[in-house]
């Protein structure tokens, strides 16, 4: 065996090695997320906790979620549409308002009862 075979060969070896060892980034959206104002809101799956503390059932897919405002909260009945940016980042827009859309950053947990936005990196 030639030593250009050779080395391809660990290349191959170590790249996969070093593959396999890299931590899993959270490439999902589930998770609590903050804005700046103070406002959070949690998703797990196809549950979410509303900014204004409701407990709704959305659309969920593995990088977007989907929910209909309850009543009792802003632009209640409005679709809220959210989309994952980045491991640390979601878009949030709302149905029939021609606003910017919202961004919210994964939190920091504080305590039981407070969370605040991550700084950025």
């Amino acid at each position: 065996m030639s030593s250009r075979p050779r080395s391809r060969l660990f290349g191959c070896i170590f790249g996969g090695l070093a593959l396999v060892s890299t931590p899993a980034l959270a490439d999902k959206i589930d998770g609590d997320w903050c804005h700046v104002d103070g406002r959070h809101f949690t998703i797990n799956y196809h549950d979410l906790t509303t900014p204004g503390g409701h407990h709704v059932v959305g659309d969920y897919g593995r990088h977007s979620f989907s929910y209909v405002v309850p009543e009792g909260e802003p632009d209640s009945g409005a679709t809220v549409q959210m989309m994952l940016l980045n491991e640390q980042t979601v878009q949030l827009r709302v149905s029939g308002k021609e606003a910017p859309p919202q961004t919210f950053k994964r939190c920091e947990q504080v305590s039981e009862y407070h969370v605040i936005p991550l700084a950025d990196p």
